[in-house]
């Protein structure tokens, strides 16, 4: 099994920056695509983007085009997501997650997932 481990959350004023970290441990885990969802109070859980094993396949829900980006490092295993130019919207509890094959961006398509981390941005 994977185990996912998410750090970097916290309070931001709109406009500014936050980097969040998704460590992945257990099973083999280069041929896996991660993904990053959120949740907002009162909404269903949400595609923000995913990247593919390659490295070099991403993508994102419109929204956030252009503010955030989503980069990985194979050999530790690591995801990030940078989110730059945060506005009150992107409020939500921040979550990655992993599954075999291809990037999709149904949150039913993901087999693991990390606790969540809050990201809260004022104005």
């Amino acid at each position: 099994q994977v185990q996912l481990v998410e750090s970097g959350g916290g309070l931001v004023q709109a406009g500014g920056s936050l980097r969040l970290s998704c460590a992945a441990s257990g099973r083999t885990f280069g041929t896996f695509t991660m993904g990053w969802f959120r949740q907002a109070p009162g909404k269903e859980r949400g595609f923000v983007g995913a990247i593919s094993w390659l490295g070099g396949s991403t993508r994102y829900r419109d929204s956030v085009k252009g503010r955030f980006t989503i980069s990985r490092d194979s050999a530790s295993n690591t995801g990030f997501l940078q989110m730059n130019s945060l506005e009150p919207e992107d409020t939500a509890v921040y979550y990655c997650a992993a599954r075999r094959g291809i990037v999709t961006t149904m949150t039913a398509d993901y087999h693991y997932w990390g606790q969540g981390t809050q990201v809260t941005v004022s104005s």
